[in-house]
């Protein structure tokens, strides 16, 4: 795979794939689990030949393709990839696989299931790379419907409910982000990132809105701070951003825990990106005028979801309300940086911006981890997973501990791991942006060690629940599924260059473009 559609090849593989198994036989359905995984990993080939060929010293768009789509209404088919669409690409790479390598083999429609993997990574691939808005729109959506399907027909015993409430509230976040971007369009005739991007930084957005765009006695400033709010709350459902949160813990906890891999490795990452890409370039002084209350609610999407963790018992659930605590550093980082300030603070916010991209790229290897481990202690308990219903795990599963323990570890920020260079960087610059938000949000670290620590002394250590004295341990192709996370883990912890010499372009090029 080379060549100028690059991205387009490996984008619409998946899709490829899921319609090939569509039209598996009923007595060849016992070979879609094989297929999906194929045709899941050959966009790997194509990612990889992405990143031999990315120039790590160019700070713009790569690899872009741009195509006449509806030119009438200034729709194109446009792609392309900076430091930060790769790292995503990848990330989906690494997770998708690792999902369908650790989904059982007996489950039901397995071609319907495995299609519907399929065609959910395509959509993550497309809403990493495409540039006009129309375009991304459709990836943003085409992920949502697999994503349910899902939850809905293979998850738990309340699977029913937690599939609407994910499909309704991100739905409802999509729609007010889809009215936000129809007025921009109407006011401006662009659907483009890049140039409403120009546009907001020259000002003529904003000469733009107060053209074409009437709402009462609204001036220019109020309405565009409206549209911004509604693009915002797109992403703040997605990431989800307290208090939009409410639909996550019953989604991750009652989907099978190959997709809840997904959700939360690859799919929560979609909010934060579209946090840099798009909102914070079209919008940045409206997110400068918000930028307190917007500090205020990461600061409680950090500590408030550490705290629901910690007063969990469900497994799921725990590792669930961490995956949003992780997430809120993300959001401090990238909210932090919009702080108008001195510019020799400027390295300030590269750390920090370097630190949020890092932290959405080494979270979705370690959670989906977590969740696999979870998912293989599910199974082998005949579906429990209570924090008080193990004991003594170490002596009778001493690989399964092991190698979960070192996710944990991934996940408390322990030195050596990739979970601590992320969360170092946010916090060195948010530290010097924003020392109060800075301050009360290490309380989330401490009660993060806490209730991940309280796994490791209830599930493995203490005396053998006689119940599980029999428990297996990892089989050899349970240990090979899990190798490549756990071998990232501690790659990108030790040598963090391999991901911050791609990155650090981009977040230099993204802070210029702030006019900082």
């Amino acid at each position: 795979m080379s060549g100028p559609f690059l991205i387009s090849l490996l984008t619409f593989t998946p899709l490829l794939g899921g319609l090939v198994l569509l039209t598996l036989k009923r007595e060849e359905q016992k070979l879609a689990r094989i297929f999906a995984i194929i045709f899941s990993l050959i966009p790997a080939i194509g990612v990889l030949a992405l990143w031999s060929k990315f120039s790590n010293g160019e700070a713009g768009l790569q690899f872009s393709e741009r195509h006449p789509w509806i030119p009438s209404l200034g729709i194109e088919y446009f792609v392309g990839i900076d430091g930060l669409g790769l790292l995503m690409m990848l990330l989906t790479t690494i997770v998708v696989p690792f999902a369908l390598f650790s989904t059982s083999k007996e489950i039901a429609n397995p071609k319907i299931h495995f299609a519907l993997y399929l065609f959910l990574q395509t959509g993550l691939y497309g809403t990493f790379t495409a540039l006009n808005f129309f375009h991304w729109f459709i990836f943003w959506e085409l992920s949502l419907v697999p994503a349910f399907f899902l939850i809905k027909l293979w998850g738990g015993p309340e699977r029913t409910r937690a599939a609407y409430q994910f499909f309704v509230y991100t739905l409802l976040g999509s729609v007010a982000m889809l009215l936000a971007f129809l007025a921009i369009f109407s006011a401006t005739g662009v659907f483009d990132f890049i140039q409403l991007a120009d546009a907001a930084r020259s000002g003529a957005l904003a000469a733009a809105v107060e053209n074409k765009l009437t709402l009462g006695s609204f001036s220019a400033e109020q309405i565009l701070f409206i549209l911004f709010l509604g693009v915002l709350l797109g992403f703040a459902v997605k990431v989800p951003l307290f208090p939009f949160h409410t639909w996550l813990p019953a989604t991750y906890a009652e989907a099978p825990s190959s997709v809840s891999m997904t959700l939360t490795g690859v799919m929560s990452k979609m909010g934060v990106y579209g946090f840099l890409r798009i909102l914070l370039p079209i919008f940045p002084e409206q997110m400068r005028a918000a930028l307190t209350p917007l500090l205020w609610l990461a600061v409680a999407t950090i500590v408030f979801s550490a705290y629901a963790a910690y007063a969990q018992k469900d497994l799921k659930r725990i590792i669930a309300y961490s995956s949003i605590n992780h997430l809120g550093y993300c959001l401090l980082g990238l909210f932090a940086v919009m702080k108008s300030t001195e510019g020799d603070l400027l390295s300030e916010k590269a750390a920090a911006l370097n630190g949020v991209i890092l932290q959405m790229f080494n979270h979705g290897i370690t959670a989906s981890a977590l969740f696999c481990f979870v998912g293989i202690l599910e199974k082998r308990s005949g579906g429990i997973r209570g924090l008080n219903d193990f004991g003594g795990l170490r002596k009778v599963a001493p690989v399964f501990c092991g190698l979960m323990g070192i996710s944990i570890f991934s996940s408390l920020g322990l030195p050596g791991l990739n979970g601590f260079v992320g969360e170092f960087l946010i916090f060195k610059g948010v530290f010097s942006l924003a020392s109060w938000a800075a301050a009360i949000s290490t309380l989330g670290l401490l009660i993060t060690a806490i209730f991940l620590l309280t796994i490791l002394q209830k599930v493995f250590s203490g005396p053998v629940n006689q119940k599980w004295a029999g428990l297996s341990d990892l089989t050899k192709t349970e240990r090979l599924t899990v190798a490549p996370a756990i071998a990232l883990m501690f790659l990108f912890g030790i040598f963090p260059q391999f991901l911050i010499g791609i990155i650090n372009p981009t977040v230099v090029a993204m802070l210029q473009r702030l006019n900082f």
